[in-house]
């Protein structure tokens, strides 16, 4: 009996393993009946309800049928796929034989068109997503009077991933999703200066991706990939949760175009790359439905961040709406070999409560144009600023131990370059950049809603040193802290001014080739980066022998 059924054990797990019970789901909304059995694409379901009413296991798959168009909203619930067996939800060819276009679902009246929630392992691909106003259906109202959403202006959500059971849910992927025209209101509403201003809006949006870990759940291995954003009121990918609740996240390969807040945004994350995405255009007001304000990337609460070879590009807004800014909270952020271009709140922001972070091998192109006061801005632009804001009406702290070297930065000469000091900061290394501003330059205060007051510096262990500027005026003498060793020249790019990275290459070889020093640990400090302070190579590739070049490109190699 024990050997018959240990043979009996052994044939389920192998069946198991197999795969044989995985089975495959066909939706199609024109030629499709919720009374077929959905099993092959002659017989496939037609509706999102009977889509949502599957019991979807390990290794199944929910097929739409390419290009045809879905109204209502996509529930993934509760579902277990593996790691070896995922539930896959994507498309299907209608001839059999070209390579599946995106099917289309639209949720206007929704919360969210999409939805996966306290899952595991469910890939979603090769879907374009919409939802252009409406408002929310009476019995979606009613439904959820008494919820959360009761208590504080509804919202949209184009894709909503949350973990909202205690538990961790792992290895949930996106990829290829297009996400577009996302808004919670009918066109014709104008958002108010008052709104604008506020910290994160206080009224209803659309959001792009959004994804919340709350209620003791969390998010593991996270990815969105190869996919687009566009034209949402608000923040194009958004990660909600508290400290370390969202694990292993990479965000790749994506564009984030003309939306109304943030390109990017997460809070509580933990173990995070972004690569190789475009994010233009972040705080639009393309259209009076969006907010109007939002940098192309921005972090809090956030550790061990690798943030490297994107593109940030105008982001508008009368506060905030720098190219990247790390807000406070964070601990080891590293933003290198990036380009950051004509962002109207600026290059390097780092607030309050921040330690470990790093700015290097970086490109900033006219950045922090913004003037105070003009266009109903409440904050100056800015081409460096260390701000120790950690709340309102609290008292500033830090930032602790800002890494900074190797940048190259350009201001053209109509922009008025602002810096930003606050006396609370501690620990800098600020080195090996070209600060090439062609115009004036001026102190500022740190102007987060609140003003840091005037008192006794309590900057210490500050290493300023051997940093290129184009005139002994572009740092002002009046900044709490000062390079020891500056260098007055210039560098003689390319093509200064030009909007490719290859046209900030130096051409002055005297005053760059080999004149860095090498990166040492702030003093004090025995942590440094979670990742080497020296590089291997520069923002175009190029490896980096002997002493490092000045700025963000090594000339010597790169030719």
């Amino acid at each position: 009996m024990k050997s018959l059924l240990c043979s009996i054990l052994l044939v389920s797990s192998l069946l198991a393993s197999m795969n044989l019970a995985a089975q495959t789901y066909y939706l199609d909304a024109v030629k499709g009946k919720d009374d077929n059995n959905g099993t092959s694409m002659q017989t496939p379901f037609k509706t999102l309800s009977k889509a949502n009413k599957l019991k979807l296991k390990a290794g199944d798959k929910l097929l739409l049928a390419e290009t045809r168009t879905w109204w209502g909203s996509l529930e993934l619930n509760n579902l277990k796929g593996t790691e070896q067996q995922p539930i896959i939800v994507s498309t299907y060819s209608l001839d059999k034989e070209s390579k599946p276009k995106r099917a289309i679902i639209n949720g206007k009246g929704w919360l969210n068109t999409v939805a996966i929630i306290n899952s595991s392992h469910v890939h979603l691909s090769n879907l374009a997503v919409t939802a252009n106003g409406g408002g929310v259906h009476k019995w979606l109202k009613e439904k959820h009077k008494k919820s959360s959403y009761a208590k504080k202006p509804m919202m949209r959500i184009g894709v909503m991933l949350e973990a909202s059971k205690k538990g961790t849910y792992k290895g949930i992927k996106l990829d290829n999703i297009l996400v577009k025209d996302v808004y919670f209101n009918e066109p014709g509403v104008v958002r108010s200066k008052k709104e604008t201003n506020s910290a994160n809006g206080t009224e209803s949006y659309g959001w792009g991706i959004r994804a919340f870990a709350r209620n003791g759940g969390e998010l593991e291995g996270l990815t969105i990939n190869n996919s687009v954003v566009t034209n949402v009121a608000h923040t194009g990918i958004k990660l909600n949760g508290k400290k370390d609740s969202l694990k292993k996240i990479t965000i790749s390969n994506n564009k984030v175009f003309d939306v109304g807040g943030p390109g990017m945004q997460m809070s509580g994350a933990n173990d995070v790359h972004v690569f190789l995405n475009i994010v233009k255009d972040s705080g639009s007001t393309k259209d009076t439905r969006n907010w109007g304000r939002g940098s192309g990337m921005w972090t809090w609460g956030t550790s061990y961040a690798l943030i490297e070879y994107n593109k940030f590009l105008n982001a508008n807004g009368p506060g905030d709406s720098a190219g990247f800014h790390i807000d406070f909270n964070c601990d080891n952020i590293i933003f290198q070999y990036n380009v950051s271009a004509n962002n109207a709140g600026g290059f390097i922001e780092i607030l309050g409560n921040n330690y470990n972070n790093a700015y290097r091998y970086n490109l900033s192109i006219n950045d922090g144009h913004r003037v105070k006061g003009k266009n109903n801005a409440f904050q100056e632009g800015k081409t460096f600023w260390f701000s120790g804001f950690v709340g309102k009406n609290k008292a500033h702290s830090g930032p602790f131990n800002s890494y900074i070297y190797n940048n190259t930065i350009y201001v053209k000469e109509d922009i008025l370059s602002k810096m930003a000091v606050t006396r609370m900061s501690k620990g800098a290394l600020i080195a090996n950049n070209i600060f090439h501003v062609v115009g004036d330059s001026k102190l500022v205060k740190g102007d987060q809603y609140r003003p840091e007051a005037n008192g006794i510096s309590h900057i210490d262990n500050v290493n300023f040193n051997n940093n290129i500027y184009l005139k002994t005026s572009t740092w002002p003498k009046s900044v709490l802290i000062q390079d020891k060793s500056p260098v007055i020249g210039d560098v003689q790019f390319t093509k200064a001014g030009g909007d490719k990275l290859t046209d900030y290459i130096p051409l002055n070889n005297e005053l760059v080739a080999n004149k860095g020093i090498e990166i040492p640990f702030i003093e004090g400090d025995k942590k440094g980066l979670f990742k080497p302070l020296k590089v291997e190579h520069d923002i175009l590739g190029n490896p980096i022998v002997g002493k490092p070049d000045m700025g963000a490109i090594e000339i010597s190699k790169s030719e």
